[in-house]
């Protein structure tokens, strides 16, 4: 898809921020569960939504919160936050066609809000041959508003809520990424062995030990660089 006939649109920031609402059902428990844990590590809510509003990345925070003690490991946190979300990276790259065309708070703010849901969709959109780089921030900008308001609630609540491990809720951001891969697939000849190839390296790299965020950077990098390597044989 070439860069021509590009468009940024209020109809098209609107359209995205109207699809992006089952998204947004979805990723609503994954909220509650980081306010909660927030408060449960002691942050409060002005701590939590300035986090919450600039990381704006639910496996991040949830991996830093993990490593959160007193007094903070801001080096090792930052570090672990930056390997989980360097998957952005390729994203960005493959939305290119939309975002070469931005300039100014227009790539910024759709930069600054870019998630894997969001990609899912606007990469989609893209394949359907959609021009209208407003719908990635339309998406984007609903997610991040629920998700600060989805925060916040946990964290309110989160003195009363003590959830058990292992509780339903924790699956909310599992089952949520997981939903998200149906309009990613590309077939089997495309995606089933670069997949197959990350699930696996992930587990065992999780089955020998290595602690987060080591297992997912494992599976991501070796899953992307067999699929980058197929692609460049049917090139």
């Amino acid at each position: 898809m070439s860069g021509s006939g590009i468009i940024f649109t209020r109809d098209g920031v609107r359209r995205g921020a109207r699809q992006a609402i089952p998204l947004v059902i979805g990723t609503f428990p994954f909220g509650l569960v980081v306010g909660v844990i927030s408060a449960a590590k002691g942050l409060s809510m002005l701590e939590t939504l300035v986090m919450c509003g600039l990381v704006f990345a639910g496996s991040a925070q949830l991996l830093a919160l993990e490593l959160w003690t007193d007094p903070a490991p801001v080096l090792a946190a930052s570090l672990a936050a930056l390997v989980v979300n360097m998957r952005l990276a390729p994203m960005g790259a493959a939305l290119a066609p939309w975002l070469d065309r931005l300039r100014g708070w227009r790539l910024w703010g759709t930069l600054a809000t870019l998630v894997d849901h969001s990609y899912a969709l606007s990469a989609a959109e893209m394949r359907r041959g959609g021009r209208d780089a407003g719908y990635l921030l339309g998406v984007a900008l609903a997610l991040w508003v629920f998700w600060m308001i989805a925060v916040s609630v946990g964290h309110v609540f989160g003195a009363v809520v003590r959830l058990a491990p292992g509780h339903p809720l924790y699956f909310a951001a599992t089952a949520t990424f997981c939903a998200i891969l149906v309009p990613v697939w590309q077939g089997v000849r495309r995606d089933l062995l670069p997949w197959m190839l990350a699930a696996v390296v992930a587990l065992a790299a999780w089955r020998a030990g290595f602690g987060a965020p080591w297992p997912l950077l494992a599976g991501a990098l070796s899953g992307a660089s067999l699929g980058a390597w197929l692609e460049l044989r049917r090139a």
